[in-house]
This record gives structure tokens, sequence and C-alpha cells, in this order.
């Protein structure tokens, strides 16, 4: 009995150590089996969630890739935009459009109008003096600009009184290193007064002895340097175009010197003119009284023999604030055939001017005068520059017993520019002549005459 118990108890325990480890297992078994269900299912969610963000990344990528293909289009778009735009032609206003294109190239119309009236009162007897006149001093058109390579061009016309005159034709070359070489019909370097621009002269007409001893543009070719405050001009040349073909030929040469101290701008200058003449060429020296629109002249000299001229002049100036000064002097001396005499004449002025506007200033550029803008115009708020002149003019054109005349001049002018473009200008001048050329009934040749003269102007 008690080996029965003793086996079934060890049976029992047999069977009971058996089965506890089974039970074990088939629990651990199904908690494997949720997590690895668990574990299957967020791999699934995984996955889905990958596949929705490769999905956006790839409609991402495709919109990138839009918008880059878009900006690459605008990109190109611009740029031909701007090759377009660096092609095309641009305009600029300087008193008249400046077209400007590609390569250089340029093109501005020019022209000016003034007109004049006033009048001459001399003593009677002389059978001068007009009374009132009026005439139209310049009508000119014309256009300058510059081309490829370095060249440049300027062309003028003037159609006063119905005539149509060539003034300026040139064509010009900038060699570099500040120098610049010209050729046609041009201003020759003789004056500082002359190569002003008669838009930008302080009285009605220029000084006297630059239309007494004829200086006018000619045909010919010259050069130009500048560097910094130094400038030297010469040229060889022929005469005017409306008088060619001839063998006349000579040539002028012109040193300037123009420092600038702050705000005061300075100016000295000389120049030398030689002409050659053909055989039995003559030369006549004569001025009118101030004003262009009589055909008064009350000294002259003549029809003189010559073999050949020779000119000397000398010229300053400063310009500070609104005050400016200037004077010149020009020699012109005669050689004549054979046992003729040679005489030198002489022509020369001292001028003083003040703006009476607040902030305005004489312009001055490239060794000469140059346009007065005003610095309060009209249609900005302002009445445009006032400036008051005085000077005195000496023209002698007797010597060698030559009996020209001379010319003693008190000139007064009132210059009103409203705009940079617009000028109104007003001028007297009381002319004191010995030795006229032109005698009363009496037969004095001593003697004064009265000049006034108005002038309306535009350029463009």
């Amino acid at each position: 009995m008690k080996h029965t118990i003793i086996a079934s108890t060890l049976a029992l325990a047999v069977a009971g150590g058996w089965a506890m480890p089974a039970a074990a297992q088939s629990a651990e078994s199904l908690s494997v089996q949720q997590e690895l269900a668990a574990m299957r299912a967020e791999m699934q969610r995984m996955s889905a969630r990958i596949d929705q963000l490769e999905g956006e990344l790839a409609s991402a990528q495709a919109t990138a890739a839009a918008a880059t293909t878009a900006a690459e289009t605008a990109q190109a778009t611009a740029a031909a935009a701007q090759a377009t735009a660096a092609k095309a032609p641009t305009i600029a206003f300087k008193g008249s459009p400046e077209i400007k294109g590609e390569k250089g190239w340029t093109f501005k119309p020019r022209g000016r109008l003034q007109y004049d009236a006033g009048s001459v009162s001399s003593p009677a007897g002389t059978g001068q003096g007009d009374g009132f006149t009026s005439e139209a001093r310049r009508i000119r058109i014309g256009a300058s600009g510059d081309m490829p390579g370095g060249f440049g061009y300027k062309v003028e016309v003037d159609v006063t009184a119905g005539d149509v005159a060539v003034t300026d034709a040139i064509i010009s070359y900038d060699a570099g290193g500040g120098l610049t070489i010209s050729a046609g019909q041009m201003n020759n370097f003789q004056s500082m007064e002359e190569l002003t621009s008669s838009l930008h002269t302080s009285m009605i007409e220029r000084a006297a002895f630059t239309d007494a001893f004829g200086f006018t543009r000619q045909v010919g070719v010259a050069a130009e340097w500048t560097g910094g405050d130094v400038m030297v001009q010469a040229g060889l040349f022929s005469d005017n175009m409306d008088n060619l073909p001839n063998k006349r030929r000579g040539g002028d040469a012109r040193l300037v010197y123009m420092p600038k101290f702050g705000k005061t701008q300075l100016h000295f200058g000389g120049s030398v003119h030689f002409k050659d003449l053909p055989a039995g060429s003559t030369l006549r020296y004569r001025q009118r009284p101030l004003v262009h629109f009589t055909s008064d002249r009350f000294v002259d000299t003549r029809g003189l023999a010559a073999e050949n001229e020779t000119g000397f002049g000398l010229e300053g100036a400063v310009i500070s604030g609104p005050f400016h000064a200037a004077i010149e002097g020009q020699w012109r001396k005669i050689d004549r055939p054979g046992a003729l005499t040679d005489p030198t004449f002489f022509g020369g002025y001292a001028e003083a001017g003040v703006f009476l506007t607040k902030g305005d200033t004489r312009g001055y550029k490239d060794g000469k005068f140059d346009r007065t803008k005003p610095r309060h115009a009209v249609g900005n708020g302002g009445m445009g520059s006032l400036q008051l002149n005085a000077r005195y003019d000496f023209l002698d054109l007797s010597d060698a017993g030559i009996l020209g005349g001379t010319q003693n001049g008190y000139l007064l002018s009132l210059v009103w520019k409203p705009t940079d473009y617009t000028m109104l200008l007003a001028n007297y001048g009381r002319l004191e002549y010995d030795d006229a050329a032109l005698a009363t009934v009496t037969g004095d040749r001593s003697y004064g005459v009265d000049s006034f003269g108005l002038r309306a102007q535009i350029d463009f």
C-alpha cells in the first residue's frame, strides 16, 4: 500500500512536473504572438505613412521642378528683355532730345533763333544812322553726335535772310590721351571772345576786333590737346567755304592755362595767327557801331594791298561766384608789297560783370565762356538769372599812314535768362570816334554815336 501511495505520489509529481512547463510555454507563446501582431500592424501603419510621405515628396519634387523651370524661363525672359533694352536707343533731354544707340552712336538736333532790334544815332551829315531797325540775326539748324570708333560730327547751317550758309561742318576723332583731331569748317584759334558761342556772350555782339580783323570760320584741319589745366590748340586753315577755292593758306595756334582754386576759375591764354595771301590780294578792316543790324561803318581802312598778315593775341579772365572779368588784346600786322608801309592795328576790351540774382555764376568750359544755368529758373519757383555787364571796347585802325579811325566804346548790358535755353538782352553803347572814316557835313571826323540793341534768343 505504502509502495502504491509512493508510486502514485511519484507519478503525480512527475505528471505535475511535466504539466507546469507546458502551461508556461503556452502563455508565453500567446504573448509573443500578440506582440508580433502589434508589430505587424505598426509596420503596416509605417509602410502606409512611408507611402504617403513618398507621394508627398514626389509631389513636392514635381512642384519644385516646375518652379525651377518657371524661374529659369523668367530669368531667360528677363535676360532677353535686358538684351533688347540694351540694343534699343535711349533718349535724354538737353534742350532737345539726344538719342543714344548701341556701340556709341548718338544724335542730337540743335539750333538757335536770335532776333535783334534797336537803333543807331549818329551826327547829322554823316549820311548814316538807321533809326529803329530789326533783323533775324541768326536762324541756325543742325545736328551733332558721336559714332563708333571715337568719331564725332557737327553740322549747322544758317538760313538768315533766305540765304543758306554753312557755319560748322566738322568731323572729329578722339585719339585718346586728351587729343582730338578735327577736319572741316570750324572756328580757328584766335581769341576767347571769338570762340565763345554767340549764345553765351555778355554783349549783343562780340568785341569790335573780332569782326574788324575778319575772324570767321575756315576750312582746315586742327588738333586740340587738353591735359589738366593746360590746353593747346593748333590748325592749318584756308578760308571760309563760301570763298573757296582760293590760294589763301595759314595757321593758327592757341595756348590756354585754366587753373581753378576752390570756386574761382582763372583763365590765361595767348594766340598766334599767320595767313599767306596770293599775289594781288587786298585786305579791308572795318567795324559796325556795336550792333549788326546796321550797315554803318565809322572805322574803315578801305582796301589795302597785302602779301600776308600776322596776328598775336593775349587773353585773361576770372570767374568767382557772381562776379566775372575778362580782358583781351589782339594785334594785326600786314606785310604789304614793295615799298608800302606795314601797319599794325590793335583791338581789345576789358569787361566786368555781376549777377544780381543769388547763386548764379557765369559758365566756363574748355577755355571759353559757356552756358549760364539759372539756379532758380522760371517754372521752378524763380525768376531766372539777371546779369549786369560793363565793357570798354577799343579799336585802332590807324597806323603807318593808314587812317582807318579809332573807336572807343563804352558799353552796358543787362542779360536776363529765364531758363537755361532762353535769353533776353538789352545793350547800350556810346562809341567815340577819332579820324572816323565818315565825316560830318562840316568835315568833322571826331564825334560820338549812340547804339541801342535788344535781343530775344532761344536755342536747343
